[in-house]
């Protein structure tokens, strides 16, 4: 290499090393000297750097998430290959609890990594795969082969995408310090919440097949998850502790016991399953909608995208930032919130005002904002709560309880059929408000 490639060299890393600084100390203002609280001197040194690749690698996979949304996304292109409503009723479960339940028994094969981004990595460029896979199936295969191939790369996302969430939060608990992960999580959260509005309104807008734009953004989805697969290998992660791992059932076993020695997780456990009010509502408020005056246009895809977009980019990085200072009151507010939501949809359904203009989609605003403070401050509070050698244990085991009750949560399509769906929203607001009593039991994780 020449001395002027050289040079060229250290000006374009020198100019690098300036962009990332100022990034981070964009986000470090407000800090009062808190940055690196409770982590070593090694992984200080490299936060500047590490937050930015946190951020980057979050935000693609959360555009990603936003346009592959089963929920959503899946539900529509299924119905539109024409498959039945068995399996498109199977999309929100295998994503859900295919997410949530394998983390018990993955946690212990995971910890005997000592650099557990690897494996993050790898499910973010096995979900990337997936997504690619989903798209070329609706374009090459008949609609039935299709549809049960959707269902098939689905099931395989979803257990990807449960190695990437048992290390995820060990990676951000040894590369960002405690006073920061909110802000940085968050931060992701808004950005892909902006690019995944401007899906929605191109989706809503009619400019384009919408057919084409889906499978476009499944396309699209896979190269983000591989985008942020690459990016993630770059983080600066110092070598931690391996002991624990080992067969999955022991490890299953012992994580199980956790439960009889911390009470404060089964504190944290029972507010988080209570709050899965808030993702389980919105199919029963646009049903609500729905029942009145034959649907609405506030009800089709590229709305209910934008609708949960705009609450995301709203409220993601404010919720972020208040976690740092207390998930506990986090977790209490976002309680009260979808109280309110849950409880004014029943009241207004009852008066007979909900299908009046943008009633339900306004309800629909505020309890996404709620979801998105149950999900950062749940998020938040597990990684303050558990230290390094017990953080893969307690979200493997929190996140398998969770996905049993994700199951369990059929239970409302029962109540909603025999009681109607009025009493199932009146049963999640008590459900809420259930949870945000219980939080005030909770540590104030952030002051230890």
């Amino acid at each position: 290499m020449t001395e002027s490639s050289k040079a060229q060299s250290k000006q374009s890393s020198n100019e690098t090393a300036s962009t990332l600084e100022a990034v981070y100390q964009s986000l470090t203002s407000e800090d009062d000297g808190r940055v690196c609280k409770d982590i070593p001197d090694a992984a200080c040194r490299h936060q500047p750097k590490n937050v930015v690749t946190h951020v980057i690698s979050l935000t693609s996979t959360k555009m990603a998430d936003g346009l592959i949304d089963p929920k959503l996304i899946l539900s529509w292109l299924l119905s539109v290959l024409g498959a039945s409503s068995f399996m498109i009723g199977l999309l929100v479960p295998i994503r859900e609890a295919g997410a949530l339940l394998p983390q018990l028994f993955t946690a212990g094969a995971l910890r005997r990594m000592s650099q557990r981004k690897w494996a993050w990595a790898a499910g973010s460029f096995v979900q990337g795969l997936c997504a690619i896979g989903m798209a070329l199936s609706a374009l090459l295969l008949a609609p039935e082969i299709a549809g049960w191939t959707i269902l098939g790369l689905l099931a395989v996302l979803a257990i990807a995408r449960s190695v990437c969430s048992v290390s995820y939060k060990d990676v951000l608990g040894k590369t960002v310090s405690k006073s920061m992960r909110g802000r940085t999580t968050g931060l992701a959260a808004s950005i892909a919440a902006g690019a995944v509005i401007a899906y929605a309104l191109l989706l809503s807008s009619g400019w384009l097949e919408r057919q084409s734009l889906v499978l476009g953004g499944l396309l699209v989805a896979g190269a983000l998850w591989i985008f942020a697969s690459v990016i993630f290998t770059s983080l600066a992660e110092e070598k931690g502790a391996t002991e624990g791992g080992g067969n999955p059932l022991t490890v299953a076993r012992e994580n199980l016991s956790l439960l009889v020695k911390d009470k404060q997780l089964v504190r944290f456990i029972s507010v988080r399953g209570l709050l899965i009010a808030t993702a389980l509502a919105p199919p029963f408020m646009v049903t609500l909608g729905e029942e009145g005056e034959g649907g609405d246009v506030l009800t089709g895809l590229g709305s209910l995208v934008l609708a949960s977009a705009l609450a995301s980019l709203l409220s993601s990085y404010v919720w972020g930032h208040l976690s740092d200072r207390s998930s506990r009151r986090v977790l209490m507010y976002s309680g009260l919130f979808a109280a309110v939501a849950l409880a004014l949809t029943a009241l207004f359904d009852w008066q007979g005002w909900l299908h009046q203009s943008v009633v339900l989609p306004a309800l629909l605003f505020i309890l996404m904002i709620a979801y998105h403070g149950v999900r950062l401050g749940r998020s938040t509070h597990l990684v303050d709560m558990a230290d390094a050698d017990k953080r893969a244990a307690y979200t493997a085991l929190s996140n398998t309880i969770i996905g049993i009750l994700l199951l369990a949560g059929a239970v409302f399509s029962v109540i909603a059929e025999y009681f109607g769906l009025r009493t199932v929203m009146i049963v999640m607001t008590a459900m809420c408000l259930l949870s945000s009593w219980i939080a005030m039991g909770l540590k104030e994780v952030q002051d230890e």
